[in-house]
């Protein structure tokens, strides 16, 4: 038996907003962007060279659904971006004026640094050591 997780639902507040930040400032590609309703798009983003996941970018429709936005793992890292040119990204994410959270460090698995998305959920880049 073969499976993998294909899809990670990321609550947003916009969605033009949070395709701008994920395609303009991390460099993600837009997959598929198909209108569902008048308030509702299917909205699937990835980073370049992706093959199996993708985040799913889902529009939070009730209050508690806003109250979550940002928050979705309680405060800890939320999501994991595996990189083979730390530096590279690292320094695009500064350019872009991503917010940093942790400075690089350099760990026994790699070099990994946090940043908040434009929500506040908070992410690792790392690059793994082989």
């Amino acid at each position: 038996m073969k499976r993998h997780i294909s899809l990670i639902s990321l609550l947003v507040d916009d969605y033009d907003e949070a395709i701008a930040f994920y395609v303009h400032k991390l460099g993600f590609v837009l997959l598929e962007d198909t209108v569902l309703s008048e308030t509702k798009r299917w909205v699937r983003i990835a980073p370049s060279g992706a093959a199996e996941c993708c985040l799913l970018l889902a529009k939070a429709s009730t209050e508690e659904q806003r109250a979550c936005i940002g928050h979705q793992t309680g405060g800890r890292v939320f999501l994991f971006l595996n990189t083979d040119d730390f530096w590279r990204d690292y320094q695009n994410l500064v350019a872009n004026g991503v917010q940093i959270i942790r400075q690089p460090s350099e760990e026994n698995y790699g070099t990994v640094a946090v940043f908040a998305d434009l929500y506040g959920n908070l992410w690792d880049l790392i690059e793994t050591k082989n």
